[in-house]
C-alpha cells in the first residue's frame, strides 16, 4: 500500500484545509454534532490564522474555533494519548468558555460551549466511538446547564468497512486514512461531500504554503531534538567526569590505607 506522506492527522494541514473550505467545515461540523446543514444560519471562523512564529513552539495547538448559531464551538485532533486527556480537554473548555464574556455582559449572556475532540487513541472503556458528556446530576440526570457539551470521537474504534450512508463515520474514516488506497477506497463509493473533502486534501496538501510550514514545523522539532541530545550527551560527559573524580579519590584513599598498613608490618 501506498504510505500517504501527509495524513489529516497533520494539525497545520488540517486547519489549513478547513479554513481555505469553510464549507466543507460546516458540512463536517453538521454531522459530529448530529445537526443537519440547513439548520447552520450563522457560522463564522474566530482564528483562521496560523502565525509562522508559533510553529515551532511544541504546546502550539492549531484548532479552530468558531461560532455555530450562537455557540462556541472548537474542534481540535489529538494523536498522542499523553496520561491527561480528559483533563487536558477540560481545562480548553474551561478557558473557552470562560474567555467568552466580554466586560460589562451578565454571567447568563455565556454562549454555550462546545469541545470536538478528534483522536487516533482509545480513550475510554466502552465500544462506542462517540462519547458526548455534559454536566449532569448524579442521580436524576437532570442537567445543570446545557453550556457544557463535550464530544470525543475515538478512530481505532470505526468499523473495518464504510457504507456510502454512513455520513458521520465516511468523515472520520477521512480522518483515520494512511494510505491512498483508503482514500480511493472512501471516493469510489461515490459521496460527493467525500469527493470533495479528498480533492480539497489533495490541494491544499500539495501547496507551497503548506510545504513551507511543515518544513518549518519538522526543522524545529528536529533543532529542539538535537538540542535535547546534546544536552544529555554534556550531562553524561559531566557525570563520567565526576564519576571518574570519585573513582580517583577512592583509589588514591585506598593506596594511602595500603602503604600505612605495609610500614605496620
Amino acid at each position: 500500500m501506498a504510505k500517504l506522506k501527509y495524513t489529516l492527522n497533520n494539525d497545520i494541514l488540517f486547519k489549513m484545509l478547513f479554513v481555505q473550505y469553510p464549507e466543507l467545515l460546516k458540512k463536517l461540523v453538521a454531522e459530529l454534532l448530529r445537526i443537519t446543514y440547513d439548520s447552520i444560519e450563522k457560522f463564522e471562523i474566530t482564528n483562521s490564522e496560523i502565525p509562522p512564529e508559533t510553529i515551532g513552539n511544541k504546546f502550539c495547538k492549531l484548532d479552530i474555533n468558531m461560532f455555530v448559531n450562537g455557540q462556541r464551538v472548537n474542534i481540535e485532533i489529538q494523536v498522542e494519548n499523553e496520561g491527561d486527556f480528559p483533563e487536558r480537554s477540560l481545562f480548553h473548555w474551561a478557558r473557552e468558555y470562560s474567555t467568552a464574556l466580554s466586560e460589562g455582559e451578565n454571567y447568563a449572556e455565556l454562549p454555550r460551549t462546545i469541545i470536538i475532540s478528534i483522536i487516533y487513541f482509545k480513550l475510554f472503556k466502552c465500544k462506542e466511538f462517540h462519547s458526548e458528556y455534559q454536566a449532569l446530576e448524579v442521580t436524576r440526570h437532570t442537567p445543570l446547564t446545557d453550556k457544557f457539551n463535550m464530544h470525543y470521537f475515538e478512530l481505532p474504534k470505526l468499523p473495518q468497512s464504510v457504507s456510502a450512508d454512513k455520513s458521520l463515520e465516511l468523515w472520520l474514516s477521512l480522518f483515520k486514512a494512511k494510505t491512498e488506497e483508503e482514500l480511493e477506497k472512501i471516493e469510489g463509493l461515490g459521496v460527493s461531500v467525500m469527493k470533495e473533502a479528498i480533492g480539497a486534501y489533495r490541494h491544499v496538501s500539495a501547496t507551497k504554503e503548506f510545504r513551507e510550514l511543515e518544513r518549518m514545523r519538522s526543522k524545529a522539532r528536529h533543532d529542539e531534538a538535537q538540542a535535547l541530545k546534546n544536552a544529555e550527551e554534556r550531562g553524561e560527559k559531566r557525570s563520567d567526569r565526576k564519576w571518574k573524580s570519585v573513582v580517583a579519590d577512592k583509589d588514591a584513599i585506598i593506596a594511602e590505607l595500603q602503604a600505612k598498613l605495609e610500614k605496620r608490618s
